[in-house]
């Protein structure tokens, strides 16, 4: 059992990546009707700019001569890297998604792989090929409860992670943009018709699609700190894949997938080796949409693709 539980809390923090990540893809999709293949380098980026954003305050703060508890400069680097990164979003947008918006969805996906590629390189050149360590803002405790072990940072992950989670579904849920996005996701092309302005929620969706990747990039340098300008290949495609299984539009369903995601692998883990991890867990991607072909919470209309 105790075994059990410590699989358990590693798949939550797992899966707690693949969530936001996923939100993401899943909010773009379900506005603009493309898949957003920069995203997982966005993701990536994310994660680099918190590193320089932390390496930043933390420096100001040695000059300072200030004693700022970590918490603080945690809470300070997620906002403001989330700020950032949700800029970036905006500028994929504008410059990479709008000029293509009608035509074949091939051509954006493309386009999308292409900013992906120049996103890496750009690391490469600008920061060099060295990994980088995110630093340690919060000192690492461990706890140990019926011979289970799990540190306060794991505990930080999936808490910060179900916070921003709580706080999209509120945004969708409760607010003007929130209803207009949801109204969007219906009917791509008669909402704007009622003066709905896709020029704007476009560029929103990105901005939130990254900022949440941007959390995701930072809470997953906490846990493995070692930064590396690929990171964001596989984790999005893996993400990618959440955002299918959770239905187009649903927020409550890429969330789920993503949890979902993270469970099927870890928990394969011990039962088979490690290096059928994927082959498994895409099995069982596979067996779900033969019979839910929608996703989870998706909906007939959601195929309808401008392809």
């Amino acid at each position: 059992m105790a075994f059990f539980l410590q699989n358990v809390i590693n798949a939550l923090q797992w899966g707690s990546f693949y969530a936001l990540i996923a939100l993401g893809y899943s909010m773009v999709y379900s506005i603009l009707m493309l898949f957003n293949f920069t995203h997982g380098d966005v993701f990536m980026t994310g994660a680099y700019i918190g590193l320089g954003v932390a390496m930043a305050l933390l420096a100001l703060v040695a000059a300072l001569g200030w004693s700022l508890p970590g918490w603080l400069l945690l809470v300070a680097t997620i906002v403001v890297s989330m700020f950032l990164t949700s800029l970036l979003g905006v500028l994929v947008e504008r410059v990479g998604y709008r000029p293509l918006r009608n035509a074949p969805r091939a051509s954006a996906a493309i386009t999308g792989l292409m900013i992906g590629i120049i996103l890496e390189y750009g690391n490469l050149a600008l920061l060099g090929t060295q990994r980088l360590s995110f630093p340690e803002l919060i000192q690492t405790t461990t706890y140990n409860i019926g011979a289970v072990y799990f540190t306060n940072k794991k505990i930080l992950i999936v808490g910060v992670a179900l916070l921003l989670m709580v706080g999209l579904h509120q945004f969708i849920q409760k607010s003007r943009w929130g209803m207009a996005m949801r109204a969007m996701s219906y009917d791509f092309h008669i909402v704007p018709l009622m003066g709905v302005s896709l020029n704007l929620m476009a560029p929103l969706t990105f901005a939130i699609g990254s900022a949440l990747a941007a959390a995701g990039g930072i809470l997953y340098g906490m846990a493995y700190p070692v930064l590396d300008p690929f990171m964001g290949i596989l984790l999005g495609w893996k993400s990618f894949v959440a955002a299918i299984l959770g239905g187009r539009g649903s927020i409550l369903g890429a969330a789920l997938a993503g949890f979902m995601l993270g469970f099927i692998e870890i928990f394969t883990t011990m039962i088979f080796p490690s290096t059928f991890r994927d082959l498994i867990a895409y099995s069982i991607i596979l067996l779900i949409l033969t019979f839910r072909p929608y996703g989870f919470f998706g909906q007939a209309h959601s195929t309808q693709l401008r392809l």
